[in-house]
């Protein structure tokens, strides 16, 4: 199965998305209500930090996907997807929101590994876009040294990012 076949299969069963992202929101409110001042404690931190994963990780690709399309593929913001490209990263915020008014993002375990994966995947896609954008025309006006500077410094925020992820 291809990326574009998973696509195909979601452009094809809209509503199992929108199901999807409308059990999350349940979830996330029934348990702010359940656990009023006791989202830090163990089994609650464990669903939160369930509901944040199924929410940011689709989240996060989709905001890696419109900065592809739209940066690489040059796609018009008029052939948007609504159900891959924008519900995504409206319930991600929405979802973000909702668990954060019931607990401290920072006592959920491993979100601080979701902020080494945006690190590393904006580094990733700046990277990209020096590449595509270079032509050997910009080459000759620009010193090899600030070429070879920005690219140690993308290296660097890649290792930062990645060690996030490891911690």
């Amino acid at each position: 199965m291809t990326l574009q076949d998973f696509f195909d299969h979601i452009y094809g069963n809209p509503m199992s998305v929108l199901w999807f992202y409308i059990a999350i929101l349940f979830t996330a409110v029934l348990a702010g209500f359940m656990a009023k001042g006791e989202g830090h404690i163990s089994p609650w931190k464990y669903l939160y930090s369930l509901l944040v994963y199924l929410v940011s990780i689709p989240g996060i690709f989709a905001v890696a996907l419109n900065i592809y399309l739209f940066l690489f593929e040059r796609k018009s913001i008029m052939e948007t997807d609504l159900v891959v490209q924008v519900l995504p990263i409206a319930a991600m915020i929405l979802i973000l929101w909702i668990v954060r008014k019931n607990v401290d993002l920072d006592l959920i375990p491993g979100f601080d590994k979701l902020g080494g994966l945006i690190t590393i995947i904006g580094a990733a896609l700046a990277i990209l876009s020096i590449i595509d954008g270079s032509h050997l025309v910009v080459f000759s006006y620009v010193r090899i040294q600030y070429v070879l500077l920005m690219l140690v410094g993308l290296i660097v925020v890649i290792r930062f990012g990645w060690k996030r992820i490891a911690r």
